[in-house]
């Protein structure tokens, strides 16, 4: 991979990753209502669990659904019933406060990483990256597409979270908050839009 295609990969992974989509709706609403602490596991798994993805389906995952087309099919429809489920939990999170009587958690490491594989714009991402970038599947320039997003995304998707936490400074009432999370979920929801 020589240095113009390099730049294009980085200029294209920092497009892909900095843009709305089920990941950066997630994170804002996990920066207003848990702050950026709290959300730090959950950006680590988005960065670290997409990296990951990229070498698996470079590697050959994709053989997989060549092999298996209802595999394809039971992504899909797991991925729309899951993405249902996280509108819901997003319209109902109430934000940690001291005299909260329940505190609903932020998504961990672990959720993050596992939500890649339902994600549609992860698949996107993934599957074009590795398209025009390693179109012949080598190793070694999938590595480096994945290395290029591990170092793009993580500050794409932490910008997100820390636009949520200032967000949450105008959000001054439970009123507006609860607004705010019907119109995240609301998002997350229309992005279904592009599965079906």
């Amino acid at each position: 991979m020589n240095n113009e295609t390099l730049n294009a990969l980085f200029a294209f992974a920092l497009v892909s990753s900095i843009t709305p989509g089920p990941n950066n709706i997630m994170l804002m609403s996990s920066g207003t209502n848990f702050g950026i602490k709290k959300s730090i596991p959950h950006m680590l798994g988005v960065s670290i669990g997409f990296a990951l993805m990229i070498i698996l389906v470079g590697s050959g995952l994709m053989e997989l659904f060549t092999l298996y087309p209802v595999a394809q099919k039971i992504l899909k429809i797991v991925s729309i019933i899951y993405l249902v489920y996280l509108s819901y939990r997003i319209a109902t999170s109430t934000p940690v406060t001291t005299n909260s009587t329940v505190i609903k958690k932020p998504f961990s490491f672990i959720q993050a990483a596992l939500f890649q594989w339902v994600n549609p714009k992860a698949w996107t991402m993934a599957l074009a990256a590795i398209t025009l970038f390693s179109p012949s599947n080598n190793f070694q320039d999938i590595l480096k597409v994945s290395i290029a997003y591990g170092l793009v995304n993580l500050p794409s998707v932490s910008l997100w979270v820390v636009l949520g936490k200032e967000i949450r400074k105008v959000l001054s009432s439970q009123a507006k908050l609860r607004f705010f999370n019907a119109t995240m979920a609301s998002l997350l929801l229309a992005s279904l839009y592009f599965i079906i």
